[in-house]
């Protein structure tokens, strides 16, 4: 692959089921108690350090308008233009862009969060340390990034692809995950791991890791 193919490939995929995903998916955050606590630990964390939260792979925008009503002043990106459009129509006082987590348009150290909510599953193993770098490189010292993602079955496998309704993607063991952060700057605060529900349709755990930038 040559640069930047992967969210091209990501894009496109989810450019043609995004009006069924946002359909399917119209409040992402209504039966997830435990995620919209994290979520408001996370703002506040975010509020201490001060400047804009992005919200990576952001959809239809439902969550980046939940991070702007805890007192964030958060914008979304995704790779899918029409996910982009369907969050400014929803969202018209918020800002989206279209764009890539591997060249994120911010300048060095200026934000104080960012969210990466299952934006980081289609990366394949060996492009995530790139992403991961960019992440580091837009968070202010002190700067907060909460990441979620499925966990593979056990430490004895660092990473799994998995047959992912839109695109291919990709689970990770948590502590595996947690040392490609340490190599960019990014040190571990919290862990949270869910166990999937009887009627979950995928039997992943579940993991919510923040960490901060050192």
């Amino acid at each position: 692959m040559t640069e930047h193919d992967t969210p091209s490939i990501t894009g496109r995929a989810y450019d043609a089921v995004a009006l069924t995903y946002a359909e399917t998916f119209p409040d992402p955050l209504g039966d997830r108690p435990l995620e919209r606590a994290l979520l408001g630990a996370f703002a506040e964390l975010v509020r201490a350090v001060g400047g804009g939260v992005v919200d990576l792979g952001c959809g239809p925008g439902q969550v980046t308008a939940h991070l702007r009503g805890l007192g964030l002043d958060a914008f979304g990106v995704d790779a899918s233009p029409v996910m982009v459009g369907l969050a400014r129509e929803a969202y018209p006082e918020l800002r989206f862009e279209v764009g890539s987590m591997e060249a994120l348009e911010i300048g060095d150290g200026l934000l104080g969060g960012v969210l990466s909510r299952w934006s980081v599953i289609h990366t394949p193993p060996e492009e995530l340390p790139g992403v991961l770098a960019e992440i580091s490189r837009v968070l202010a010292p002190g700067g907060q990034v909460l990441f979620e993602f499925p966990a593979t079955d056990g430490p004895e496998q660092e990473t799994q692809a998995y047959d992912h309704v839109v695109v291919t993607a990709y689970r990770w063991d948590p502590d595996r995950f947690a040392g490609l952060l340490r190599d960019q700057g990014l040190v571990e605060s919290a862990r949270l791991v869910l166990e999937p529900r009887p009627t979950d349709k995928r039997q992943f755990r579940e993991v919510q890791l923040l960490a901060s930038r050192v």
